[in-house]
């Protein structure tokens, strides 16, 4: 398996980045030598509209972001607990429904994990990652033309893909799901969108 460097996008908001960001951490905890950044990408912002304020620049809806911006102090803050962390985050939303803009929700969802977590969160509701969330959402979008979760980024190279499964604790399905897409974006330029009329899922 060949050394990889590329990123992915994510909102605990998204099932399907749910399912593309576990198979990346299935991934590399089953060994695969891949270097990777993880996108803060925020889809509501991603659908404001003219004229209306920024997500992290409005007050009012600091809680919408509360769960991203949390996730995102972690991977700064705590790397070697990111992965788990960010795993959970998907959990608490998509696993239990939770509300993910309730900060008990998200105090839930890292308990155990070895984070310091009201100081994270407390952090997150001051502001503290107002600046690189917004600073990698706007680079996306300017860089990528990123309009949503997930995408993959490989080289100069990004995709918008939708994974209809989850890892199910099969590290080497991992691995094979990703590389396919990795492989498809590296080898393939020449097709733009592929959509399935009927999924077998």
């Amino acid at each position: 398996m060949q050394e990889r460097s590329f990123s992915i996008t994510y909102d605990y908001l998204c099932p399907f980045a749910r399912n593309a960001n576990e198979h990346v951490v299935s991934a590399l905890k089953a060994g695969a030598p891949w270097d990777i950044h993880f996108v803060p990408f925020s889809l509501h912002q991603a659908h404001i509209e003219n004229g209306e304020q920024d997500i992290w620049d409005n007050p009012s809806r600091s809680n919408d972001i509360l769960a991203l911006e949390t996730g995102l102090l972690i991977r700064e803050g705590y790397p070697d607990k990111f992965v788990d962390a960010h795993i959970s985050l998907f959990a608490a939303r998509h696993d239990k429904g939770g509300d993910i803009t309730d900060e008990n929700v998200i105090r839930d969802a890292l308990t155990g994990l070895g984070i310091d977590t009201n100081k994270v969160i407390q952090a997150a509701k001051d502001g503290a990652g107002h600046e690189i969330l917004k600073k990698e959402h706007e680079d996306a979008v300017d860089n990528y033309a990123v309009f949503g979760v997930p995408t993959f980024i490989v080289g100069d190279v990004a995709a918008f893909i939708r994974i209809m499964t989850r890892p199910n604790k099969d590290g080497q399905v991992s691995i094979n799901t990703v590389e396919r897409v990795l492989n498809l974006l590296a080898n393939h330029p020449e097709l733009n969108e592929i959509k399935q009329t009927k999924v077998p899922f």
